[in-house]
């Protein structure tokens, strides 16, 4: 019975995710990335111009820069976030060294490319998992919670630019010029593989834990809740729609949260063209 309540259907998909997310991201440095030293940000990144320099191992490297993160992580992201993300971050950072895929192009624009988007599908499938890569992700979010009126995003950026400047001065300008290609790329694509190609999506969630599902969006996911009244057309039950706007990424965690509150809620997820607001995109008058 235990091992039944352990080994969940979500569970197992969120392993199974993670598994195949990991084996894509690590496909693309054996196959892209590593073979024309192109550095792809974060403690990867890092782990990459470590390489370079010293010849270590990128996956043990980035694993070991990791390690101090999770212990700091471990009581503010929760022990299943961290636990999901030890397991995603070693099996990524191993796969790097053992898979023995040949380098499929030696043209620096195209390996670029191709990495970015493998990059991105897999840390995309990751993420869907439950989990992230740690790295520079869990820095930011600890940092976030430290000094609150910077935003995640500009920690991220930051690190990633700081990356960048140091991949300039050890490989060359050339080099920081195509990892920056590579960085954007593949965060486009991970908003795609999470939740679409829109910038942020307009979140509804018709619930009879409308109340709770609330408060845990705006502590756990420090996003803004609206509660609207309505009233069921066929039952006529009165019940609250929660709208919450969000980045894409933030999509997967708001759905687990619905889903553990009340399996049966009702969601739809919708573009938005344009989100002006705190959190998003200054609202300004011209």
């Amino acid at each position: 019975m235990r091992l039944r309540s352990f080994f969940t259907r979500d569970r197992i998909r969120s392993w199974l995710l993670i598994l195949l997310g990991s084996a894509v991201a690590a496909s693309a440095y054996p196959m892209f990335l590593t073979p024309n030293a192109i550095v792809p940000g974060g403690l990867t990144g890092v782990a990459m111009i470590l390489n370079h320099v010293f010849g270590f191992p990128i996956g043990v490297t980035s694993l070991a820069l990791c390690a101090p993160l999770f212990l700091a992580g471990w009581k503010q992201s929760g022990p299943l976030f961290v636990m999901r993300t030890v397991g995603a971050t070693a099996l990524f950072s191993l796969l790097i060294d053992l898979l023995p895929w040949p380098a499929m192009t030696d043209d620096i624009l195209l390996a670029t490319v191709f990495g970015a988007i493998l990059m991105g599908i897999g840390l995309g499938l990751i993420m869907l998992g439950g989990a992230s890569t740690g790295g520079t992700d869990m820095l930011a979010e600890l940092l976030h919670k430290r000094f609150p009126a910077v935003k995640v995003g500009v920690f991220l950026a930051f690190a990633d630019g700081c990356v960048i400047l140091a991949a300039a001065f050890i490989m060359g300008t050339r080099a920081a010029l195509y990892a920056l290609i590579n960085i954007m790329i593949s965060a486009y694509v991970i908003d795609m593989a999470l939740a679409g190609t829109g910038r942020a999506k307009a979140c509804f969630v018709i619930s009879d834990q409308a109340d709770r599902i609330s408060e845990r969006i705006m502590s756990e996911m420090e996003r803004g809740a609206t509660l609207i009244e309505s009233t069921g057309a066929f039952s006529g039950e009165k019940r609250r729609i929660i709208l919450c706007v969000c980045s894409a990424r933030e999509i997967v965690r708001l759905k687990q949260i619905t889903r553990q509150e009340d399996p049966r809620a009702f969601v739809f997820i919708t573009d938005t063209h344009e989100t002006l607001g705190e959190g998003f995109q200054n609202l300004t008058v011209s």
